[in-house]
């Protein structure tokens, strides 16, 4: 080593380090191991030490001593010793253990469990020794089987026959005395396994759990999965084995809890060990839900086939098989919801049938040679139902209700025990079913008139001030063979009806004229035919031929400058088409949403159109009904609700509380409104219940080629549309009223407004002394506030399409369209062709997309976009 980097010797007399040295023979602390104590030659100095009893040369500071420290232990860090904290002891003295620093030493005392592990420094005084990872592990599988096996003993294989049987649903009328008791063992009956075809046993192992025979009855992985999504708040999954289905039908309630999914696996266990896999499917195949009120094959069977379970073709078997995935959405027949129509599940059934027979060739249990002799799809015997009347269609409403709120299935549903209270008055139900019969038997006669068949009367009435749904009509009824719901039916066009809708927006956020600030009813446009709509530059809006669009009126008659009132009055198209361009479709759109009608009702071929102001919308007669009850209770709007209170096992559900109050528009708007809709009834096209003997608003609206008719209308307690339509049951498609009944052709104000009066004079007997409406005040500019300009006729070569022919203004009927547009029912929507053409009543027109920077409003607004009634299908 170089001389300038030695440390100098420290001096012989003095200093902190000869003070430690001279201590270090006789203190009980900390000492230097003595020089040649190893025997190494690195312990001297050199020529200035000596072998025997020489002069010690000191220590060169502290390093040097710990060093030294160190090859006296061997070259090896001595281990803390227990209580030091990870600390070093100095070497040992003639008395026993040093303990550095004057501390004496204690004994190590062993842990059970030693972690943080003694002995080691920093991460890997935290890493545990494969001894504890392998003793956990142990433990925890050791607790785990034990734990299993505890359960595995507990549990108990209940008597199916007892267990299996679902209870009845009961559901009660707004005064609280019984409606209907649906579900529960009103249709089963138990087969045995010599009973049930082979090929319904092949199709239901090949669709469901092609590894019945050879597993032991649980699906660890399903079941893990399951666990892991219900830990993590998520829906369940699939994938139980028919095991584990039955045992959950015929032991366990339908909830999805990690504790039932528990008790499924144990269950599950026992009873692959203690019953035969034959005898485990029939139990399957006797207990599963299959629609129509069916539990179990045999009911099956009779319900849709009316055969034996014994007597069941292969066609057959693989429907039923297919029906098991979820009979809400594979039933022909339709279920509970907007995605459940019969159109949409006929389609399902038909793709899981057909793939179900070649799965059964694909899995070895059947040849494909008997595959390619299998059938059509097969065909169905009519429905019974011991709901008659309104029945069927009031409990389906409800389960759709309690289906949204609950998140309960419409399978765990008809599993029963429910008691569920609802807002159907009874006397009202049976007064509008009542009206419609009485309108039916006078104007129908579909045995001479082939014209009047298919022809289709839906309801619904509300109470304004709550939402509460007091009466509907869905159709003939469950027992006719009629199971669509008319009074909650999608896809047909509301017509004119949606007219003070745009008047109120127009109201609420006045037009591009007005900058935004209201605009009155007393404002005018030009309600002449064959009128050229303009975007709000002032631009013609083009159509489809290049030239400007031109809107079509019922007919020809120069109305020249009108107020809103008048043309509201008279159901002008020309000023409306406008009007919603110079308010903003946007606008309109998010007025409705706030009303209750969500934008999954508006048609979409039509959003942007010049036609959405017409009434494109589809909305169902329980939404309209809703909607213009936000007009009947001063622009408060409340949604439609159908149920009160859930009991289950005598607790009530906390979820059912009634809903809030929203305001959709300012009181002076919405009291505006009516009094231009009261207009409509004492002046207008509404005239037919002017005479009902009490305050009334309301407004007709009728569709393209009269494929339907509307009339809703309202007091302050009630508010009530009733729709009218024609349909056909093959293809699903509206159909033109004109013929129906020996007449031209059907408006709002004739057939319905009848059906609505007719009911409304016995319904308004329970309130005694009607409230008149509020006064409204003026409200908004009054534009284009001249007189009306010389009209000069419009020549007819420059328009898109050729008006079709017109009566006089004081009739109020609709013509044909000469090119009708496509309109939509169900879920069945085509493309929508043709021009501005419409009728007094409010002929939906198709149109050319404005030429504006307008947003799609589609959503806009507060509409849930949830299905069916109580938020329509997403927007």
């Amino acid at each position: 080593m170089s001389e300038h980097r030695r440390k100098p010797p420290q001096p012989q007399g003095g200093g902190r380090a000869a003070a430690r040295r001279g201590q270090a023979g006789s203190s009980p602390g900390r000492r230097a191991a003595p020089r040649g104590a190893t025997g190494s030659p690195s312990d001297s100095y050199g020529s200035g030490y000596s072998g025997s009893g020489g002069e010690e040369r000191p220590y060169g500071g502290r390093a040097e001593a710990r060093r030294a420290a160190q090859r006296s232990g061997g070259g090896r860090r001595r281990a803390a010793e227990p209580g030091r904290g990870g600390r070093r002891a100095g070497p040992s003295g003639p008395d026993g253990p040093g303990r550095g620093r004057g501390r004496s030493a204690s004994p190590a005392k062993k842990r059970f469990i030693d972690y943080p592990r003694a002995g080691k420094y920093g991460a890997a005084r935290w890493l545990p020794s494969w001894r504890l990872v392998t003793g956990t592990f142990l433990a925890f599988m050791g607790g785990l089987l034990a734990a299993a096996g505890i359960g595995y003993a507990m549990v108990g294989i209940p008597n199916p026959q007892d267990t299996a049987l679902a209870q009845n649903n009961v559901f009660y009328w707004s005064d609280d005395t019984q409606m209907a008791s649906t579900g529960g063992q009103t249709n089963r009956q138990l087969v045995p396994d010599a009973e049930i075809p082979k090929d319904m046993k092949d199709a239901v192992v090949s669709a469901e759990n092609a590894s019945f025979y050879e597993d032991n009855g649980i699906d660890p992985a399903g079941i893990g999965r399951a666990l892991f999504n219900m830990a993590r708040g998520g829906e369940t999954q699939g994938g139980s084995t028919i095991t584990q289905q039955y045992v959950k039908n015929t032991f366990l309630s339908q909830e999805q809890t990690i504790s039932r999914k528990f008790k499924e696996l144990f269950i599950s266990i026992k009873v692959g060990q203690k019953m035969s896999k034959d005898e485990i499917l029939a139990g399957y195949l006797n207990t599963a839900y299959y629609g129509r009120n069916a539990y179990g094959i045999q009911a099956a069977a009779q319900a849709y086939f009316g055969v034996d379970a014994k007597d069941l073709t292969t066609s057959q078997c693989a429907f039923l098989a297919s029906v098991l995935k979820g009979p809400n959405f594979y039933n022909p027949d339709g279920g509970v919801g907007a995605g459940a129509t019969a159109e949409a599940n006929t389609k399902r059934a038909k793709e899981r049938w057909s793939w179900i027979l070649d799965r059964m060739v694909e899995v070895g249990r059947m040849p494909a040679a008997d595959r390619a002799k299998v059938g059509d799809f097969p065909k169905f015997k009519k429905q019974s139902s011991n709901l008659s009347g309104q029945s069927g269609y009031l409990i389906d409403i409800a389960k759709e209700y309690v289906a949204k709120k609950t998140g309960l299935s419409p399978e765990a549903l008809d599993q029963g025990g429910y008691r569920i209270y609802t807002t159907f008055d009874k006397k009202k139900v049976k007064e509008l079913e009542a009206a419609v019969e009485k309108t039916r038997k006078s104007f129908l006669e579909p045995k001479k008139r082939e014209k009047d068949k298919y022809v289709q009367f839906g309801g619904a009435s509300v109470d304004p001030k709550s939402g509460a749904i007091v009466a509907l009509y869905g159709g003939e009824g469950y027992d006719k063979g009629h199971y669509s719901n008319n009074a909650n039916t999608l896809g047909v066009p509301v017509g004119s009806t949606w007219k003070p809708i745009v008047l109120a927006a127009a109201m609420k956020y006045g037009t591009y004229e007005t900058d935004g600030e209201p605009l009155s009813p007393l404002a005018k446009y030009n309600g002449n035919d064959l009128l050229v709509i303009k975007d709000q530059n002032g631009d013609p809006i083009m159509g489809n031929n290049g030239k400007p669009f031109r809107q079509k009126n019922e007919g020809t008659k120069a109305w020249g400058m009108v107020t809103l009132k008048k043309a509201m009055e008279q159901s002008i198209n020309s000023p409306f088409a406008q009007l919603g361009i110079d308010v903003g479709l946007p606008n309109t759109q998010k007025l409705a949403n706030d009303m209750g009608i969500s934008s999954g009702f508006f048609d979409k071929a039509n959003i942007r159109n010049v036609s959405f102001s017409l009434g494109t919308s589809t909305p169902s007669a329980i939404r309209m009904a809703d909607a213009y009850g936000s007009f009947a209770n001063e622009g408060a709007h409340f949604e439609p609700y159908s149920v009160t209170k859930v009991l289950k096992d005598g607790e009530e559900l906390p979820v059912f509380k009634a809903p809030t109050k929203q305001i959709a528009m300012d009181a002076n708007i919405a009291n505006n409104v009516t009094d231009v809709l009261e207009n409509v009834v004492q002046n207008g096209t509404g005239k037919k219940v002017a005479d009902i003997g009490f305050p009334v608003a309301g407004k007709t609206g009728t569709t393209d080629e009269n494929k339907s008719a509307w009339f809703v209308g309202y007091t302050r307690e009630l508010s009530t549309a009733v729709t009218l339509f024609r349909t056909d049951p093959g293809k699903g498609k509206l159909l033109s009223m004109n013929g129906t009944g020996g007449v031209p052709s059907i408006h709002g104000g004739d057939i319905p407004a009848q059906v609505w009066k007719d009911y409304m004079v016995e319904a308004m007997k329970s309130y005694g002394t009607p409230e008149p409406f509020p006064e409204a005040e003026p409200i908004g500019e009054i534009i284009n506030d001249t007189p009306t300009p010389t009209v000069v006729p419009t020549p007819t070569e420059s328009v898109e399409e050729s008006p079709s022919p017109s009566p006089s203004p004081s009739e109020s009927l609709t013509s044909p369209s000469p090119s009708p547009s496509e309109t939509c029912f169900g879920f069945q929507c085509n493309d929508v062709g043709g021009s501005g053409n419409g009728g007094t009543d409010g002929g939906v027109t198709s149109s050319p997309t404005p030429t504006t920077t307008e947003t799609d409003g589609s959503s806009n607004g507060n509409g849930n976009g949830n299905g069916g009634i109580f938020g329509g299908p997403s927007g």
